[in-house]
């Protein structure tokens, strides 16, 4: 199947017009003709990425994060990106990027869902079509079936996300009912959940003065990580692609938190 027939159907479940203005998703490395048989799935094109997609054969690959964000003067081994676009040409990898458009219209939904969010609603409106008003945005805010205690919370966020640990900023007593949910970097939209009346926030790359910030507006901050809220986009994207692409191996980079903590 050529590259273009499969970047078609992500471009129809993904609109690349829900993409923020700074943002610079769709196919950065590659030939839209290239016979597709295999694709890998990451959070990153990192190296180790380029290569376990190169081990494993593929033709293709997906991340979310775009590793290409602003124009680039030359492509020279002597640059890190440089390098990656060299190695990606030599294994014949196309690489194609789903982010901002993707967290609009299904990152969010995503998230809310593995929290088990009741009757929630946009967080943060980015889209308007002025024909049919019909509105897309960032991130969810929706409701528990029951009140509980902040800490109580935080264990069960932990959980629904499989991950080690969250950092937390709050009064562990504090009663939570209603919930936001901006997964990747989201304290540029702390005011639109205080706004939609949340308890707390689950986002990543909360920094202490932010954190503390919150606190004192009077919304809790759980702190998931940026990876930690993310990487659930690989799971998705491997059942979306199976589904509309049954005659392709759709392969994914393993869950690996990109840090280590002492």
């Amino acid at each position: 199947m050529k590259c273009e027939k499969i970047i078609e159907k992500l471009e129809q479940l993904y609109p690349l017009k829900f993409a923020a203005p700074w943002d610079n998703p769709g196919l950065q490395v590659g030939d839209k003709e290239q016979e597709i048989h295999t694709i890998y799935l990451a959070l990153d094109a990192t190296d180790e990425v380029i290569d376990h997609a190169a081990q494993e054969g593929a033709n293709l690959l997906i991340t979310h994060h775009p590793m290409i964000f602003s124009g680039i003067k030359s492509v020279t081994a002597d640059h890190f990106i440089g390098r990656r676009v060299i190695r990606m040409i030599q294994k014949n990898l196309c690489y194609y990027a789903a982010h901002t458009n993707y967290d609009v219209a299904k990152m969010a939904d995503l998230s809310a869902s593995y929290l088990e969010l009741l009757s929630y609603e946009i967080l943060s409106i980015s889209y308007c079509d002025p024909q049919t008003r019909q509105k897309e945005g960032y991130g969810r805010v929706g409701n528990l079936r029951r009140e509980m205690e902040l800490e109580r919370y935080a264990d069960m966020v932990k959980s629904a996300f499989f991950l080690r640990e969250v950092k937390v900023f709050g009064d562990p007593k504090k009663k939570i009912r209603r919930v936001a949910i901006l997964p990747g970097s989201g304290k540029s939209m702390i005011s639109d959940a205080i706004k939609a009346g949340a308890d707390v926030i689950i986002t990543g790359d909360i920094d202490h003065h932010t954190g503390i910030d919150a606190v004192a507006q009077g919304i809790a901050v759980i702190d998931a990580g940026h990876y930690g809220t993310e990487y659930i986009f690989m799971d998705q994207m491997e059942q979306e692609l199976k589904k509309e692409f049954p005659d392709l191996t759709v392969k994914k980079e393993p869950f690996q938190i990109p840090f280590w903590m002492v």
